[in-house]
């Protein structure tokens, strides 16, 4: 767990940073969707490469806490990522929080202390070549969405990126737990392949949700897509269960982290 709020930190920090970076390489003009183009000025820049190596440094403090606890923790801790956003934003960009959103930092932590207390160890299910395979589709499936996602309208346009990366990063999650180690013989493991390809979109459609529209329903989107749909899969099918009898407590715990989050998603929010 210590190592799932880790990984929240390098998220939430990589978060300003790159925001910065995606805002200060977009192009008088240019388009809301999808930008490939967008991603290498943005690369160029001090703070997204920044940003990239706390996302680096995330991603492995994230394996680990997956190899050792349920999926649903590790979400709900990742999510908890904005409220670090939120408290590193105030501190690089001069934002002042306002005392809700000191309240819903402080609920985000009240639900993590919960499903820190609740959690058991990683469930005991390895999944199926079903499961393995669905997880490519859906990757693949994130990168359709969200180039379709360009041609939305603007109220719609961001909060979709925001969901389909989001999707991206759950497909990254489950597939950690579906690849024993990386070999020869997990070559021809699909989830491999997913992980990878999960990985890419959600990294893409993210700098592009942040480039412009709302940030509240790009967050927003981006908490409900990494969060519920791999917890769901945890329990279904990798056997993921909390502590014997806490079950209230680990569910009570996940609803408020993500609902804390929620409240964060629209911190940060440019005045029109």
């Amino acid at each position: 767990m210590v190592c799932a709020l880790g990984a929240a930190v390098c998220f939430g920090t990589a978060s300003v940073l790159q925001a910065m970076a995606a805002r200060a390489a977009a192009r008088p003009g240019g388009g809301s969707g999808v930008d490939a183009a967008l991603f290498l000025r943005a690369v160029r820049q001090w703070r997204y490469l920044a940003g990239l190596g706390l996302d680096a440094v995330g991603f492995v403090l994230q394996i680990i806490a997956l190899r050792h606890v349920p999926i649903y923790a590790v979400g709900a801790a990742l999510a908890a990522s904005l409220a670090v956003t939120a408290v590193v934003a105030a501190r690089l960009l001069g934002m002042r929080l306002s005392r809700l959103e000191w309240g819903a930092v402080g609920v985000v932590c009240a639900g993590l202390l919960m499903l820190g207390l609740a959690s058991g160890e990683e469930g005991s299910g390895t999944g199926t070549p079903a499961l393995e395979l669905g997880l490519l589709v859906v990757a693949a499936l994130v990168l359709v969405v969200g180039a379709v996602a360009g041609r939305l309208p603007d109220g719609s346009r961001a909060l979709v990126l925001g969901l389909a990366a989001g999707t991206g990063f759950g497909v990254v999650e489950v597939a950690v737990r579906l690849i024993d180690s990386v070999t020869l013989r997990e070559l021809r493991n699909p989830a491999l392949y997913a992980l990878l390809l999960g990985g890419a979109a959600a990294f893409l459609l993210l700098t592009s949700a942040l480039q412009r529209g709302s940030v509240t329903a790009a967050t927003a989107g981006l908490v409900l897509g990494e969060t519920i749909g791999p917890a769901l899969v945890g329990v279904a099918w990798l056997g993921d269960r909390p502590r014997e009898g806490l079950a209230w407590l680990a569910v009570t715990g996940f609803a408020v982290a993500v609902a804390g989050s929620l409240a964060l998603s629209r911190f940060g929010e440019p005045e029109p």
